[in-house]
This record gives C-alpha cells, structure tokens and sequence, in this order.
C-alpha cells in the first residue's frame, strides 16, 4: 500500500467517526448529559484573596480583596440574581448587574460605590480567606458557572489537600482551563 492511499483511508476513517461523533452528540446534549461546554461565557477569572498591605480590616484593606467576573462572549450578560460564594456560604448576590461583552467586573469585599467595572459587597469584615478557600458563581436558577480553589486544606475535614491543578494552585469546577490570574501571597 502507498503512502498516498494510506493518508486517504485514514482522511477517510477520520472524516466518518467526525460524522458520527456529530449525529450522537445533539441526541445527548437533547437528554441532558451532553458534553460540558468547553468554555464558559461568563466565568472567574482572577482572585486577590491575600492580605495586601496592613490587615487592619480598614475598607481600603477589605477592597483590596476582591474577585473578577469576565464575560467573554460579545453580548452584554444579565447577571441579576446570580451569586457568588466562599466554601464558608459567604454569598453576594449580583443585583440589576449587566456585563457588559469582552469585560470583567470586580466584586470588592468592602464598602464603596457600585460602578461598570467594580462592585461592592459592602462587608466590614474579611471573606477570602488567604491559606485555602473557593469562589463559586451561580446563575439565578443555581446552577455552577464557575469555580476555583486555592491552598491547602486539612485531610482531617475531607476536603481537597495540597494545592490544585492550574496555574497559581487554582482549580476550575469546569471542563477547560480559562485564561485567568489568581493573586495570593507574594504576588
């Protein structure tokens, strides 16, 4: 056999299991345990959860914490009742918030002024916590968008040990890596 009739047969080969992966998929997708969508439109990514300076639980300390909700998609994303929390049940609820496409919003721990690109939730005291801690975005019917972790966590309690995989030790809930900065000690 040629090399020639080779590359064809396994053009040929490939180009039919294309064909049926493609048919099987919407049937899937239609009962409801079709493939995770490889990447998120509205998703987290970046996280300043350590002490930035002095820990003086001061408003300026607590605003220096804060998470980063991007849209990638190019239309504008309602995010009214959505919510964000820690593995504490910490939770913010994103009230009459629409993101805009390709932007990111802030969500500050502290108190201040609610604007395109920065949010408040309005708290006098820390939420992230620095060692190990997870942020989870919720759609308004409660569904996971997204989720990270980072640091070490006790094998006493169960939970995740070690840091996770993903650049800075972040882990995301969901099927692909998202392009994304997480800021802890050091950074």
């Amino acid at each position: 056999m040629s090399v020639s009739s080779s590359v064809r047969r396994l053009t040929a080969t490939a180009a039919v299991a294309a064909a049926v992966v493609g048919a099987v998929a919407p049937s899937a997708v239609a009962a409801g345990r079709g493939p995770v969508r490889p990447h998120a439109v509205v998703y987290i990514s970046s996280v300043q959860h350590n002490r930035q300076g002095r820990d003086d639980r001061a408003n300026s300390s607590l605003n220096k914490q804060w998470v980063g909700i991007t849209n990638s998609s190019r239309r504008a994303m309602n995010l009214d009742n959505w919510k964000l929390s820690d593995r504490d049940g910490h939770t913010y609820t994103f009230h009459h918030v629409r993101l805009a496409g390709r932007a990111t919003v802030r969500v500050h721990t502290g108190v201040g002024r609610n604007t395109a690109t920065d949010l408040y939730q309005d708290l006098r005291t820390r939420v992230w916590d620095v060692n190990a801690d997870s942020a989870t975005l919720r759609d308004a019917h409660g569904r996971i968008i997204d989720a990270v972790s980072w640091g070490r966590r006790s094998a006493q309690t169960g939970r995740q040990h070690g840091s996770v995989s993903h650049r800075a030790g972040v882990r995301h809930r969901d099927a692909a890596p998202h392009s994304h900065d997480v800021r802890g000690h050091g950074h």
